[in-house]
């Protein structure tokens, strides 16, 4: 009797970064290469990198556009192994400085958020697996790539996640309108900066279980973008604590 042949499960990623990244991470396998021809110079990055038994096809623009979902491709389109998740929560004395995702919606905040907790030494990111935007390719394409350059952890919850967290003993700093300047706090590690939602901001039961902090602004009747506001906190989190 034959044995049944396992499918392997693919993921579009697409973006010469992103390509580029998940090369450089190895932390999964790319399993296609799809792009025109002739290619796009920047292509041939991607080409040097890749090893020598995944396929290139090369096909119309149309159909990258098909494969991508989106015109934002950059003329190559990838399929690979789904993004690798941790299974269990951060440990306080490994992944020191982590990040909670409490239900931004957007895909490109939720990409400009990654980058910034790449660039300033963010060891972990939690990304709820309900409320929150789905880490697909067009997160992998805000975040230039650097979601396969980060640990990610999907909880059922971000009220879970946050209980778990500090449970463990990590400090909880949360981005809201009404704390204390932000400028100002003593930022000690452990710690989780939370990030909620472009709409109402982080949920009542998370917001309770740490400290709120603020942006100072110009205008109280207007806000930080939600990647702009984390990529300015984490960076005064980061400098505070002298990890860049």
């Amino acid at each position: 009797m034959k044995k049944k042949s396992q499918s392997v499960r693919r993921v579009v990623v697409y973006g010469i970064h992103p390509i580029l990244e998940l090369l450089s991470a190895k932390k999964r396998s790319l399993l296609h290469v799809y792009t025109t021809k002739p290619a796009p110079r920047a292509c041939a990055q991607i080409v040097r990198n890749l090893p020598a038994h995944v396929p290139i096809s090369y096909v119309s623009k149309e159909m990258l556009n098909r494969l991508a979902g989106t015109v934002e491709h950059q003329g190559v389109v990838a399929l690979a192994q789904p993004l690798p998740i941790r299974g269990k929560s951060f440990d306080p004395a490994r992944q020191r400085f982590v990040v909670l995702i409490d239900g931004v919606q957007d895909t490109r905040n939720l990409g400009g958020i990654i980058r910034s907790a790449s660039c300033t030494g963010v060891d972990g990111i939690v990304v709820p697996r309900t409320g929150c935007a789905p880490l697909n390719a067009s997160v992998g394409k805000a975040s230039v790539g650097l979601v396969d350059q980060v640990e990610i952890w999907q909880p059922p919850t971000a009220y879970k996640a946050a209980l778990e967290l500090k449970g463990a003993g990590y400090n909880l700093f949360m981005a809201a309108l009404g704390g204390s300047d932000a400028t100002t706090v003593s930022y000690k590690l452990p710690l989780c900066v939370v990030i909620g939602s472009e709409e109402r901001g982080i949920s009542f039961e998370v917001k309770r279980l740490g400290t709120t902090v603020m942006l100072p602004q110009r205008d109280p009747a207007i806000s930080y973008n939600a990647s702009v506001a984390a990529g300015i906190l984490l960076f005064l989190v980061s400098h505070q604590n002298t990890i860049i």
